[in-house]
Parts: structure tokens; sequence; C-alpha cells
């Protein structure tokens, strides 16, 4: 039997028209929740919540829960009904109809599933509109017959029906196939088969498994092989190959044409590349819906052909998806996130899995799938979820960027000044700044949300009959962000005020307030994502100490760490510890001839290509000068800040040519970990710095906040994530079995044996 929720039976097979999105600010998830209570407690007895509802229909079992379910409540009179309660911010009128025939088109399966039931010969039915800050409701009310309804039911479950059948072959025949598929190599590199073991059982066991393991192993395919090999063993629906670059999300792709390449027969299972809207969107300049974009009208009437064709080609990356939308005339992006829908593996983004409102997520707890993450350079997730859950909002940017303000916002734009200017006077004295330019507050400031909530109402109101430019957009989707995170501020997060003053003065600058949101431990918003995957698979060559990811990233408590053994041995590197050097702030000046001696007595010695890492831009100028200074006969190129694409791929070019040079960039950067220069290409990395973080307000708080937590704050703020950048850097050099060259560790600090003991073993062996 098939089976089926009323919502995604509908979002199948009953939207018609176009897109609508129409930038309408959606109720937070708790906002939601007690708009649903709040009607649901206005209703008098014998009114039932949450009603269960379920049948059969052309072969598929339909359930769910209509919101309310209301019998008789006058003797001798029929006058129950169904309702479906749809919470909304802002004018009903912005609620488009597409939006409004599917509210319906779920009102009515469940008026179907009634009267099938109950076997009655119609039912009210009650749409029911709640703005969830005026708390008014607006009913749409219908009595509909059972006939027209079992139409409208069957028409709906018929065409789910033929879809199902086929998924459901494409299922047995994926699990058939995957049982067959073979490892696409003669045989496994050292340390590889490991590595794919590790990744198999965490599969069949349900384990969160951390899996760190040296560059050029080939991780890539080594964890992807076993994924797919588990799916039909430990039944997944889904493997999602999660990256924090494009380029990841290549080597992803690539990764799975490898596996595809030894397979003659049709591709055993479907593959999706998921980009961002502002990298997959055809028309940048027209807004999502029917009456702005040509790809947009009538999206959904062109959907179907253009989601069979893309279930046929199997292999969808974003070129394949260009093609098919061009063909059917439709969104590149929606067409994306429809296949996500019916594909077994995704390559995506993190924060397609890991952010407020991620797709892949939504999808996975929609439809309950069994899903398995796999996270490619997992040891940047932890900045990355940080970055997904914090916010700045700048004084001048709310109130100054919208540069012909419409009449209806002239008012909420005063009202938002005017707590501005509320929420910075304790802060001031006589007009001037106090000692202090950043104040770390206890709580996000009710009165300048209740502003913002006002701003977002006037130009909400104000879109329903009116075309805004891009800065008015921009004002509104920033307010949204900003009150999202304050709904769930709480101790895992920060809240930053902070102005600048004129220029040798201590007067306070016109607009330069900011109030931001910096997350700093991002378990409290991972954690249920982790918990609610099937299994889940973080790898990199970084990991280490586990305690570390386990604690900041909200892992299971018995999430499994395995450090898989390097096919690379210590004889290949000349590892140095140079800890005579201070690089410190203070004393980086001092510092700067003593490394230019050894850079070029290296680059004499043993002419080839080097990369020299340092902390910061300034550093990096500073010793490129030297080193310029001191010896002009040598080939220097450096890394600047901002560098457009073409001019990292030029750098990248230069320092890996049959010229000699060395090349200086920034650690952590661009260039500090994701680029492969194997052989000659590369044969010496020097890194002048421990690579920790400033010792600055934000990250004394940090470490305060991980100490007390944790017990860990100076470990978890500055050292852990300092050597995984040192460790990222020098990785650059050994890419092969074959590969060899020089390591400068340049710090006095190098030569503590708890530094030593965190760096890979085989550097040491």
């Amino acid at each position: 039997m098939i089976q089926v929720s009323v919502r995604s039976l509908c979002e199948f097979a009953a939207r018609t028209g176009s897109l609508e999105f129409r930038y309408t600010p959606a109720p937070t998830p708790e906002e939601g929740i007690m708009g649903h209570i709040t009607v649901q407690q206005r209703r008098p007895d014998p009114y039932v919540a949450e009603y269960r509802l379920t049948g059969e229909c052309c072969g598929v079992e339909v359930s769910g829960r209509v919101d309310g379910y209301a019998p008789n409540i006058s003797e001798g009179k029929d006058d129950s009904y169904l309702e479906e309660i749809k919470t909304h911010r802002g004018n009903i009128q912005r609620i488009g109809p597409g939006r409004r025939a599917m509210h319906w088109a779920q009102l009515k399966v469940y008026g179907a599933l009634l009267c099938r039931r109950d076997d009655r010969e119609y039912i009210q039915l009650r749409l029911t509109y709640f703005e969830v800050r005026s708390e008014e409701e607006i009913h749409d009310d219908q009595a509909l017959s059972a006939d027209d309804l079992n139409a409208f039911f069957i028409d709906l479950c018929e065409r789910y029906r033929q879809w199902a059948e086929l998924e459901q072959a494409h299922r047995v025949f994926r699990n058939e196939a995957l049982g067959k598929l073979t490892f696409p190599y003669s045989d496994f590199r050292t340390g590889q088969r490991n590595l794919s073991e590790s990744v198999y059982k965490a599969a069949r066991m349900e384990l969160t498994l951390l899996l760190q393991a040296p560059t050029g192993i080939g991780k890539t395919v080594g964890v992807l092989f076993p994924a797919l090999k588990a799916m039909p063993d430990a039944n997944l629906d889904r493997i999602f190959f999660l990256t924090h670059r494009n380029p990841g999300r290549a080597l992803g792709l690539e990764g799975l044409r490898t596996i595809l390449s030894g397979q003659s027969d049709k591709p055993p299972f479907r593959s999706l590349e998921l980009a961002s809207k502002e990298a997959s969107c055809d028309h940048p300049d027209k807004a999502c819906h029917g009456d702005s974009c040509p790809l947009a009208n009538g999206f959904f009437d062109r959907l179907p052909a253009a989601r069979q064709q893309a279930t046929e080609e199997a292999f969808l990356d974003q070129e394949a998806l260009r093609r098919i939308a061009n063909e059917h005339g439709i969104c590149r992006y929606f067409l994306g996130q429809e296949m996500a829908r019916w594909s077994d593996v995704v390559v995506a983004d993190v924060n397609h899995y890991f952010d407020q409102f991620a797709l892949l997520y939504g999808l996975s707890q929609q439809n309950e799938w069994r899903v398995m993450p796999v996270i490619d350079e997992a040891h940047n997730l932890i900045s990355r979820a940080r970055g997904m859950y914090s916010i700045k909002l700048d004084e001048a940017e709310m109130l100054y960027t919208i540069k012909k303000v419409p009449q209806p916002l002239l008012n909420p734009l005063s009202k938002l000044e005017a707590a501005w200017a509320e929420l910075i006077q304790p802060y001031l004295s006589n007009g001037e700044a106090q000692e202090q330019h950043q104040y770390y507050l206890d709580e996000v400031p009710e009165d300048l949300n209740a502003a913002l909530y006002g701003l977002i109402a006037a130009i909400t109101d104000y879109l329903s009959d009116h075309t805004v430019s891009a800065d008015v957009q921009h004002v509104l989707f920033t307010a949204l962000g900003f009150l999202r995170l304050a709904d769930s501020f709480d101790s895992h997060s920060l809240c930053t005020l902070r102005f600048e003053t004129m220029h040798s003065s201590s007067r306070l600058k016109p607009g330069s307030a900011s109030l931001s949101i910096d997350n700093l431990i991002p378990a409290d918003h991972l954690k249920k994502r982790f918990a609610d995957a099937t299994s889940t698979v973080l790898f990199s060559a970084t990991l280490a100490p586990a305690h570390y990811q386990r604690d900041l990233l909200g892992l299971p408590s018995d999430c499994v760490f395995e450090d898989i053994d390097s096919p690379f041995h210590h004889a290949q590197i000349d590892l140095r510890f140079v800890t005579g050097i201070n690089t410190r702030q203070q004393r980086r000046q001092q510092s700067l001839a003593p490394i230019a001696r050894r850079i070029a007595q290296q680059a004499h010695k043993t002419p080839g290509n080097y990369l020299v890492y340092v902390s910061s831009f300034e550093y990096l100028n500073a010793l490129y000068q030297q080193v310029d200074g001191d010896h002009p006969e040598l080939r220097l190129l450096r890394q600047r800040p901002k560098m457009p694409p073409a001019e990292r791929q030029s750098f990248i070019s230069a320092v890996s040519d049959d010229r000699p040079s060395i090349g200086f960039a920034v650690l952590g950067g661009v260039f500090g970990e994701g680029i492969d220069l194997p052989g000659d290409k590369l044969i010496g990395v020097f890194v002048a710095t421990l690579g920790l973080p400033p010792h600055d307000d934000l990250h004394e708080v940090l470490r305060e906040r991980l100490e007390d937590r944790y017990g860990n704050g100076y470990e978890y703020t500055y050292l852990y994530p300092g050597l995984q950048k040192v460790i990222q850097a020098a990785g650059r050099l050994i890419r092969t079995p074959e590969d060899s060259g020089v390591i400068e560790l340049i710090d006095d600090r190098f030569a503590q044996s708890k530094i030593q003991k965190l760096l890979p073993k085989w550097w040491q062996a």
C-alpha cells in the first residue's frame, strides 16, 4: 500500500498556477504553534483539536491531522465542521491565490476522508486565517457535498499513485543495483578501506561518525561509496553530501561521476546538485512571482513534464537543471528545489541542512525520511554554523538605506529612529561617547524589536499594492532575520551594542550604532539536526580532539571518533620546529628579519615553489617587504584582501608553475585549505604563527562562556581552532605518497609538548 500524508499529497498533485513569493513575512514556528492553540482554545466543546483522519483511495493510504473538528453541537441539526488554521503576519491580501488554493486542497482532502469514514452526504469546511500580532480571525466557510469532495480526492490520489508506483519501482531498482555496486578502482588506497568500512558500519548501526582522515587518501569516493552501498541495508531514503565551498561541491559531483563510471547499465541512483538562489537565478532583477518573472508564471502547470524528464536523466548538476528548465520555460532554482524531493543523493552547501529554514532538513521532517548527512571539511562547520545563527543590525542601514521613502513608511521609520536613540542614550554623556564603544547586553532590547515589527508590518502592507525597490526589500529581510534570532536568544549567543565616534573626537558619529546577535555555541541550534538524522558522517583531515567537535556541534553522546592511519610517512617531510622566534603581536617587527633569512636560505638551497603563511595581511605585507628588500632576486607573490575568483586562480597558477617562487598567504584564508599542489608544484611550507584568534573582547567573552559550560575555555576558543589552521595549511604540501618537502613551524610555542601532541601523528612518527 502506498502511504502519503495529506500535505505531501496536495503539494504534489494540487499545485497549479504560478510561483508566489512576494516577500511576505511568515510567523516564527513558535508563533505558528501558539496561533493554532489560541484559535483552538476559543472553540466551544466538543471541539477536538489535531483530529486524525485516514483513509484509502485508489491504492493510496492518506493520513493527517486536521487542525480542528467540531462534531454536532445543536440537537436535531448538523452543524459539525472541519477547520484548517493558517497563521500569517500582516495584510491577508498578501496570501496569493495559489497558496489559498493549496490550503483549500488540504481541507477538501480532510473533508473527503471524513465523509468516506462516516458515510456523510456533505460536510461544512472552514478555512481560518489568524494574524499572529492582532490575533484577528478571518473565516472562509463552504459546505461541500461528499460527491464533489470524493471526485476531487480521487483525482489527486490517482495522479499521486501513478507517480508513486514509478518511485517504488525506482526504489526497488536502486536498492538492487546498489547491492551490486563495485568500487570504481582496482583496489583501495592505503587507509581508504578502513575509512570506507567505518562509514558503512556507521550507516548500518545508525551512528554519528567523526572521521579524521588525511588529505590525499581519497576521502570523497571513500566516503560516498560505502554510504551508497549501505542505503539498502540501512533502509536510507536520502544521502546529503554537504560542503562549505563551491569547489567542495565540485569534488562531491566528481566523486559521484567516478562511482558511476564503473557502471555499464542504467545509473543506480539519482543525484542532484543544489546551488544558492543567487547562483542559479536567471532573472535576478525580477521578483519570484508570476506577475514579475516569466519563469515563475505558470510554473506549477509546466512542472510535471519537467519533473518527469529530470527523474529520467538521473545526474542533475546545474547544467542539466538549466537545460531542462529552459526546455520547459520554468525557473531552474525552483526546479532544483522540487527535485530535492525525488533525488537519492543531494550535493549541497551545509546551510541546506543546518540553517534556520533549511530545505533538506524541512523535507526530511515532513516526509519522515531516514537520511544520512555526509559533511566534507567538517572542521569548518563550527564557524559556518555560528555565521548561520548570527546577524548584525546597523542603525544607518535600517534608517537611511531607503533612498525614496514611501509615505506609509515614514512613521514606522520615525518610531524606529526613536527606538535607536532611546537604546543608545544610556551609553552617552552629554552627547559624547563614554570610554567604551562596545557593550554586551543581557537581552535583545524589546523596544527596538517592537519598532522593527511595526516597520515590517508597514512594508508588507505597502507591498500588497506596490512594487518596491531593492533597498526596501533589503531593510525588510534584515529586520526579519534579526527578529528570528532575537526570538531564540539565549546563553548560546551574545547581544552586542557598538557605535563609532567622529574622527579625533569622542562625539558620537550619527547613525553609527549597530546591534548584533553573535552565536557562540552552535550546539544549541544544531543538536536536533544531528538527532533527527539516521546517521551522520563528518569527515576532515583535522577533527581532533573529538570532544571539541562533540561539544560545540551538539553531536550525540554515542558519537564515534575514528582516526584513519595516513598513507604518508614521516620520511616524506623535513619537519622543523623553529622555536627561537616569537611571532606574537608585540614581537612581530623583530621576527621579520630572521624569518626572511630562513625563507631565503631554503629557497637558495633548494629552488622551487614555497608557501609562507602568517596571521594577518599586515604581517604578510611587512614580511613580504622584508624578503623583497633583502633578497630582490627571489620571485615573490602575495595574497591580497578580497581577491576575485580570477585573481585567486592566477595566484594558484603562479605559485605552482615551473619558475621557483615564494607565495605569501594568510593562515585560515582562501589559500589555507582546499588547494591541491601535488608533486614538485609545491616543495615547502612555512607557517609563521600559531594561528590563534585575536585576544579581543569578543573572544574573551567566548572563552568565558565555553569555560562555564565545558571547562575548556582557552583550548576551545584559541588553541584548537588555531592549530587546525596550521595543520590545514601545512597539509597543502603532501598530497600523494610520492610527494616530499619541508615544513617549518615558526614560533617559540611549537616547543611545547601539548602543542606537538595535537599535530598529525605521521609527521613525527
